[in-house]
């Protein structure tokens, strides 16, 4: 991981870890990472839809755990994914970019690519800021 201006907690034994994502930059403004293709497919070989959304979630989540600062948390309220195409092997790569700001909800459209630089998936994630749990 690099590129990332705060902690991540721990992703040991995590959905993180198990589809295999790499974390590669983190700010409030947005957040970038990867993912590999295979370990990662439904029965007929082709990117799960869901691994897309996992992706799609972990890096609006971070980089609204980014905004939210010290002391507070990013929790997930909403979430919804479109899928254009899929892929069947290789890497893909999620950005997500800031849509909102606020003191208590922050919102994040993100584009997951394959390889080719096509167009996947674009999913919106929505999360709660609140105080951090103790």
């Amino acid at each position: 991981m690099s590129d990332i201006p705060f902690a991540i907690p721990p992703t040991d034994d995590t959905l993180l870890e198990r589809l295999g994502m790499e974390i590669l930059h983190v700010d409030a403004e947005g957040a970038t990472g990867r993912m590999p293709v295979a370990g990662n497919t439904q029965p007929y070989g082709l990117l799960h839809g869901g691994a897309s959304a996992a992706l799609a979630e972990t890096l609006g989540s971070l980089a609204a755990a980014a905004h939210a600062g010290p002391g507070r948390a990013a929790v997930g309220i909403e979430l919804n994914a479109t899928h254009h195409r899929s892929a069947r092997a290789g890497t893909v790569t999620g950005t997500a970019r800031a849509v909102h700001r606020g003191r208590s909800l922050a919102s994040y459209e993100v584009v997951v690519e394959d390889g080719d630089g096509r167009r996947l998936c674009t999913a919106r994630v929505t999360c709660m800021l609140i105080d951090a749990p103790v």
